[in-house]
């Protein structure tokens, strides 16, 4: 029998937890159509698969991270990932559309690879070099956005829209097996009465320092959904790009997202991650800014606004590992709850800012109406940054 991790997990079993949360989000995307006609449902109906997930991911978030804070990582990560294969291996299965949509929302509970591996970064190491770590792990895993959905079409068109779900079932085992033998557990035990863990949580959610970061993270993740809802109406109806080009396009902001994580993982143990997040929001405002002015000055070309936004993929780079290793470094003792909460509010508050943008291009799909809203976020974000750079100043160097 293989016996149970006593130590705490590598960097490259959390990159494939993290890689099995994104694939799970985007791979399927493409065989959509396909399982419409096999269950026989509208695709808005089979777009459940999408919403209802993106909703359940948020719940499950908010669910997750308390409970590994009483419990252990080790625990959830564990239950998480068993419930996980299961609920793969039943949607692959599945001949009814209520039983993969309930199988697709169990898939849900993939997201402890994220929750939990954002708060054992926080056991294993300072605030600064949580930031480092979490910046690899960013950088290695930009890719998955843009493999997922390839891998997706290509085993739907060889073998079936069930054998992207028999693949999850198979990845999901793989990571259940590494989890057992790789991923010790992380978390400190706290012995706190009933009484006392409700007034650890409201100390929380009084912080203002954790809702300047975490709305920080936010509104940084809320401006690349404003990009990738507003661009491809823009590329098509400003530009007329095909959809190859789109593509390309829209895979713009994650190269720079993946530069500037890779920035991070070098710089952040060194400076901290108020002065990245500072920049990191700067250069993103400071980018989109210089694409309008562009605009204005009567040359439109899509590389303008494609690489407007790569500034925004950078600044998110420089700011996102910095920020979650912030706001989960308020109260290390809850660092899973702070993830948990912190995750959500980047489901929820995205699909906000998609139905923002929506009616936004439905008016008129020009490049500067689109650069405008994600101006907007970037300026809130910005002083989101500020306000957290100053509570931190304040706060005991870690």
């Amino acid at each position: 029998m293989i016996a149970p991790a006593q130590r705490p997990p590598h960097l490259a079993t959390m990159i494939l937890l993290v890689a099995l949360v994104v694939l799970t989000l985007n791979m399927f995307l493409p065989a959509l159509p396909r399982m419409a006609e096999v269950f026989g449902v509208s695709e808005a109906t089979m777009g459940l698969a999408v919403s209802a997930y993106m909703v359940a991911a948020g719940v499950m978030q908010l669910i997750l991270g308390p409970i590994s804070d009483l419990l252990g990582r080790r625990r959830v990560i564990l239950v998480a990932l068993a419930v996980y294969v299961l609920a793969s291996l039943g949607a692959a299965l599945a001949v009814d559309f209520t039983l993969f949509l309930i199988c697709r929302l169990l898939q849900a509970l993939v997201l402890a690879g994220s929750v939990v591996g954002l708060a054992a970064l926080r056991d294993m190491y300072s605030t600064r070099e949580a930031a480092g770590k979490m910046g690899t792990i960013a950088a290695a895993m930009a890719i998955a956005p843009m493999i997922g959905p390839t891998v997706g079409g290509i085993l739907d068109t060889l073998v079936g829209w069930r054998a992207i779900f028999g693949f999850y079932t198979l990845l999901g085992a793989i990571c259940l097996v590494l989890a057992w033998i790789d991923w010790g557990e992380t978390r400190v035990r706290v012995r706190r009465s009933p009484r006392e863990q409700i007034a650890a949580y409201r100390a929380l959610l009084g912080s203002g320092l954790y809702w300047a970061y975490a709305l920080c993270t936010g509104v940084s993740v809320g401006t690349f959904y404003i990009f990738l809802t507003g661009a491809p109406f823009v590329a098509l109806e400003s530009f007329g790009l095909s959809t190859t080009w789109i593509g390309v396009g829209l895979g713009s902001i994650t190269g720079g997202y993946m530069l500037g994580s890779v920035i991070t993982a070098r710089l952040a143990p060194r400076l901290g991650v108020t002065v990245l997040i500072l920049v990191g929001r700067g250069f993103a405002l400071a980018g989109l800014c210089a694409g309008a002015g562009v605009f204005l000055l009567g040359f439109w070309h899509p590389l303008v606004l494609f690489g407007a936004t790569i500034c925004v993929g950078f600044g998110n780079g420089l700011t996102i590992s910095n920020t979650n290793a912030g706001l989960i470094s308020v109260r290390p003792d809850l660092a899973g709850s702070a993830a948990g909460l912190s995750g959500a509010l980047q489901l929820f508050g995205g699909a906000v800012l998609t139905g923002l943008t929506l009616p936004v291009m439905a008016a008129g799909a020009t490049p500067l109406r689109l650069l405008a809203l994600m101006i907007a976020a970037s300026v809130i974000a910005l002083g989101l940054a500020v306000l957290a750079a100053r509570g931190a100043a304040r706060q005991p160097v870690d």
